[in-house]
């Protein structure tokens, strides 16, 4: 299987960057679940800036609409505009245009999870997540949510379409933050690379009674996107790789066509 190419990350402009656009978006990034309210503090210690330009920016951001000032609190929320911008991506998207509806059939005609994401530096984001789990389970995922690269089996066929320097960039990063478990991590995140270079698909099992399969897609004008299958349940892996990998990579391929066709 002809290796796939990804990165995780934009290359820098060839010209002058905007600075300030820059550290403004990181603030942007720095609000996450559970973080409804920062203030510049908080919000200094998340994107590394200094108090005075955190303040000066959350102040423009304000003005832009973007940020909503809690007074009595001293502490900045995501405004409404932030949620209108995701709307638009995902209704202007070709991609998901073309991968809602198939994965919506196959995830009604299998009883089963169907989720398609992107890499954002050292994470997944879900594009679109088609929940028809067998059984009601606790996690419910949902377009824009965030999961662990390393962990995932979303996170681990994107290592295997990423060019060497990006994933031995990315590994250094878990090793350093996984500590003692980076031992079992990395040889899981070995075996399932060579499983999407051989196979097409690796899978893993990183919640309780999940077992979720994934594979790279790759498409023309597009970064690289991952499809993946989960199921909730107490079958095991073995028996969840034998029932969803084909469907999985006739459903990439079906993708596939369908961007490229559009």
């Amino acid at each position: 299987m002809e290796k796939p190419k990804a990165t995780a990350e934009e290359k820098p402009f060839s010209g002058e960057r905007n600075r300030s656009l820059e550290r403004g978006v990181e603030i942007l990034r720095a609000f996450r679940p559970g973080a409804d309210l920062l203030g510049n503090g908080e919000l200094a210690e998340r994107t590394g800036l200094s108090r005075a330009t955190v303040s000066r920016l959350t102040q423009t951001l304000v003005d832009c609409g973007m940020l909503e000032r809690d007074r009595s609190r001293r502490a900045y929320r995501l405004a409404a505009p932030v949620l209108s911008l995701a709307h638009a991506m995902r209704t202007g998207s070709p991609v998901l245009a073309v991968a809602g509806p198939l994965m919506r059939s196959e995830a009604e005609k299998l009883k089963i999870n169907v989720g398609l994401a992107v890499a954002d530096r050292d994470e997944m984001v879900y594009l679109e997540s088609v929940r028809y789990s067998r059984r009601v389970a606790w996690r419910n995922v949902v377009a824009g949510q965030r999961v662990p690269m390393e962990l995932t089996s979303l996170g681990r066929a994107w290592l295997a379409a990423a060019d060497e320097p990006e994933r031995k960039r990315l590994l250094a990063r878990f090793k350093a933050r996984r500590g003692g478990e980076w031992g079992r991590l990395s040889r899981e995140i070995t075996q399932a690379v060579a499983s999407v270079r051989d196979a097409g698909y690796c899978w893993a099992s990183w919640q309780p009674q999940v077992v979720a399969l994934a594979t790279p897609v790759v498409l023309d004008r597009h970064p690289v996107h991952v499809l993946n299958m989960s199921v909730t349940g107490d079958e095991t892996p073995q028996a969840v790789v034998e029932q969803l990998r084909e469907p999985l990579l006739a459903l990439a391929k079906r993708l596939r066509e369908g961007i490229s066709a559009a």
